[in-house]
């Protein structure tokens, strides 16, 4: 095939805005990146339906557009696209050493370089049209998606530290918001707890579980029980907000490269060094704090920075 024999400089694993971004800057430098957009081409944004905080668009846009844009600028620079999944990786430990990705039936690319932006993936409920209504209602980013719902009623389910921030800033916008803990207390900080705590305007629902996501084209209300008095309910909301963690997409380099207990690809401090010569990782994959397209953007630029230096000391 086009790449049994020769050796890229650069393969790039994801095609999010770390992906795009990490493909534009490493073309530009004539690295001649190799993409590979996984199941997902474009990422978590394609699930998006308007985005309101990337910069550069005053007016909004919507997700798929964004993502839309990102693969055709990366085309225009060369950027070689292959609509696959890698399924393998053999990573060198050698400084200059050559990396191995594989894909399809038997299918292999050798690269000197690689940059990994396989991002996260939400944790969903399992609950009845929960995947319906991404972007018609249920949401995964507060941030993201909290504007749309200025002064309505939304829910914000998750009792940890994201959970909290995300109705914490939801109650600066939102007329109400009721958060649902599925426990009886909160996995959260005591600081973010105590800011809960003075916000008028944020119900705290223990010991209560969402049975149903009500709504025929879009989020209408959700159904929910008490486990501790099994009283039920119905309340009616514009957005649901589920914060109950991601998982990220490492699955393929467990046993290449070091993660956190969470399974984050460890990058050293400012950088996006993982503990492979050659190897880089941007995104979400790395980032389980921010999980912005804007900060995702950033680090794909820094990843193909990073792996610029490398290869002109190395090559």
């Amino acid at each position: 095939m086009l790449f049994k024999k020769k050796i890229q400089n650069c393969v790039i694993i994801g095609s999010g805005p770390a992906g795009y971004s990490a493909a534009v800057y490493t073309a530009r430098a004539n690295m001649n990146p190799v993409l590979f957009t996984g199941l997902q081409p474009g990422g978590q944004l394609t699930t998006t339906s308007d985005v309101d905080n990337y910069l550069g668009f005053p007016k909004g846009i919507n997700g798929n557009d964004l993502m839309n844009n990102c693969d055709k600028q990366a085309r225009r620079f060369h950027t070689k696209i292959i609509n696959e999944s890698v399924s393998r990786v053999v990573l060198s430990n050698k400084e200059g050493g050559i990396h191995y990705i594989f894909f399809g039936e038997k299918k292999c690319i050798k690269s000197r370089g690689v940059i990994i932006a396989t991002g996260s993936t939400p944790k969903f409920l399992g609950k009845n049209k929960e995947k319906k209504f991404i972007g018609l209602g249920v949401s995964f980013c507060a941030t993201c998606d909290g504007f749309f719902h200025k002064e309505k009623d939304v829910a914000v389910i998750g009792g940890g530290d994201s959970a909290l921030e995300a109705a914490n800033y939801l109650s600066k916008i939102c007329k109400r918001v009721y958060l649902i803990v599925r426990k009886d207390h909160f996995k959260a900080s005591k600081i973010l707890q105590y800011h809960i705590s003075k916000k008028n305007n944020i119900n705290v629902l223990f010991c209560t579980n969402i049975t149903d996501i009500v709504g025929n084209d879009f989020l209408e209300g959700i159904k929910i029980i008490n486990s501790k008095n099994k009283t039920n309910k119905t309340i009616l909301i514009s957005g649901l907000f589920i914060t109950i963690g991601h998982i990220p997409n490492t699955e393929i380099f467990k046993n290449e490269l070091d993660l956190d207990e969470k399974g984050y690809i460890i990058v050293q401090k400012g950088k996006t060094t993982t503990n492979k010569p050659g190897v880089f990782a941007a995104g979400d994959v790395q980032d389980p704090n921010y999980r912005q397209a804007i900060t995702s953007a950033g680090t794909g630029c820094m990843a193909a920075l990073d792996l610029e230096k490398y290869l002109s000391l190395c090559v």
